[in-house]
């Protein structure tokens, strides 16, 4: 049985009265089932999982319903997991159990996950929420799914996205809105923001997203989870294309867009890495890459440099608290930790640039009144406006000599970095400039603004702290680190050197070791 959310309303009613006590909870009842035999099962990382399923101390059948009980119990008021594939997930979790009774070893065997909607699942529904591709099922996995799987992972159903992956808010007319586990009035994040969600409401413990301009890295700090961005074009992408395009190992944003792993812990995200990367085999230019171990083993040998401020765009104080917070701990346990550097490249003009190749981008394939309009109002700026909003406005109308200059400057910033890191190990700095906020929306995304400390400014200036990383293509990674006043998650960015994505990996493994890091939301403790 293949389902998506709008199939699912239907047991509605059941639910409803699940969650109001008037039947048995199934989470509840898979919990007790579970304690029965000394094993909660709730919130468990891959690794603990992979513990319990070798020992045969829990079978991956009982895993996949215990993702199911919680699934069903929550995501009426979450709507994360979005299409729901139940039935080929038992049949998988009962062939893991199978393997698993026959001496098998997989890193995923019998751990189940979901996968962000806009991977081709062969045989599940992929609109990244176009009314357009209502109803396409493409043929094959994508490249990222297909490895998850021959790691032995039960994919229990897709998560919810931004529409065309294009908002930092999961909501589209195909599923609808993606609500906070912390917070049901408020974002989830995008365009990730289902599997943030599915993470943080501790239905399954791994989950395959995508980033761009953040998208897999606003969720996981507006949901208080995991999320890395690996070095440009280590993993593959190709099977994550918009409905009904083929599946190409061409990658049409210049190594700017990767996916990746979220979940809730660092060494999650590590052993998901090593189970993604590598080069596409269809790619007759594929490379093979040893990325190199970290750079150090404990918290006092880093060379940390903390941004906590941005020329284009300010952070909210609370964010700019827990990270001057965590500069102190870092610092005390010896940690040489530098507030500025002479070598940090220009972050304005990286946030112009990221604007005007990925608003380029985005724009490919567009009716010719999309550039008449882009046309039109590019005649009306002034010839010296660099704002952001110049850009965005430009961007759609760039020549191919003005993407070769675009790839230029990303080859220039590349060197800066590198000349950086010979002085630092990771730089430190905000996902984002805000918490978790009210949903917002309007159609048109130029009319949304956003408070910071009591300040309005434009929505779509968010983008900033996602250009640090993303046209240099750099690894980084997103954990939480604290919560506002409201309660609601924080999470540092850890950026870290070209092809050394270990480093930032295992940074967010020291600092969760030392300072923690997951958190259920309360709401969701049963």
């Amino acid at each position: 049985m293949t389902m998506n959310r709008r199939f699912f309303l239907g047991a509605a009613a059941s639910t409803l009265a699940t969650m109001a006590g008037t039947l048995p909870n199934p989470v509840s009842a898979q919990k007790a089932r579970a304690t029965a035999s000394g094993q909660s099962l709730d919130y468990r990382s891959v690794s603990e999982l992979r513990a319990l399923l070798d020992a045969r101390k829990v079978s991956a059948v009982e895993l996949f319903e215990h993702a199911v009980g919680r699934i069903e119990a929550f995501d009426l008021r979450i709507n994360a997991v979005v299409v729901r594939d139940f039935d080929r997930a038992r049949a998988a979790a009962r062939e893991a159990d199978a393997a698993l009774g026959r001496g098998e070893r997989r890193p995923l065997l019998g751990i189940p996950m979901t996968v962000k909607e806009s991977f081709n699942v062969g045989g599940l529904p992929t609109t990244w929420g176009l009314p357009t591709g209502r109803d396409w099922q493409p043929p094959e996995d994508a490249v990222a799914v297909a490895r998850v799987k021959a790691a032995g992972a039960v994919i229990v159903g897709k998560t919810n996205l931004a529409i065309a992956l294009g908002d930092w808010q999961s909501f589209n007319p195909i599923y609808g809105t993606t609500n906070n586990p912390w917070d049901i009035t408020r974002t989830a994040g995008g365009s990730s923001g289902g599997s943030a969600a599915a993470l943080a409401a501790g239905y399954v413990p791994l989950e395959l997203g995508s980033d761009l301009s953040g998208s897999a890295r606003i969720p996981a700090h507006l949901c208080g989870v995991f999320a890395h961005k690996p070095t440009s074009n280590l993993v593959p992408q190709r099977g994550q294309a918009p409905p009904r395009s083929p599946a190409l190992a061409t990658d049409l944003t210049s190594g700017l867009g990767v996916c990746g792993p979220m979940a809730r812990t660092a060494a999650d995200l590590s052993l998901a890495l090593d189970v993604l990367a590598g080069p596409d085999e269809s790619d007759a230019l594929a490379y093979r890459l040893a990325l190199p171990p970290a750079r150090h083993g404990a918290l006092k040998d880093f060379r940390v440099l903390m941004l906590d401020s941005h020329p284009l765009l300010p952070v909210a104080s609370e964010i700019h608290a827990a990270l001057d917070q965590l500069a102190g701990k870092l610092s005390a346990t010896g940690a040489k930790v530098a507030r500025s550097s002479s070598l940090l490249p220009d972050l304005a003009e990286s946030a112009r640039l990221h604007t005007r190749m990925v608003r380029n981008f985005v724009a490919f394939g567009r009716p010719p009144e999309f550039f008449k309009k882009h046309q039109d109002e590019v005649a009306a700026l002034k010839p010296d406006d660099d704002s952001l909003k110049a850009w965005r406005t430009r961007a759609p109308l760039l020549n191919h000599h003005q993407w070769m200059a675009g790839e230029i400057a990303r080859a220039r910033l590349r060197q800066q970095w590198a000349a950086l890191f010979r002085e630092f190990d990771v730089v430190l700095c905000p996902p984002f400039s805000v918490v978790a906020f009210p949903h917002d929306q309007k159609p048109d995304q130029e009319q949304r603004t956003i408070d910071i400390d009591g300040e309005t400014h434009p929505y779509l200036s968010l983008i900033v702290w996602s250009t640090v990383a993303t046209p240099p293509g750099l690894p980084a990674t997103v954990m939480p680190v604290g919560r506002s006043k409201a309660g609601l998650p924080i999470g540092v960015q850890i950026i870290g050197p070209l092809l050394e994505d270990r480093t930032p990996l295992a940074f967010a493994a020291m600092l969760e070791r030392e300072f923690g890091g997951f958190a259920r939301p309360p709401e969701l403790q049963l």
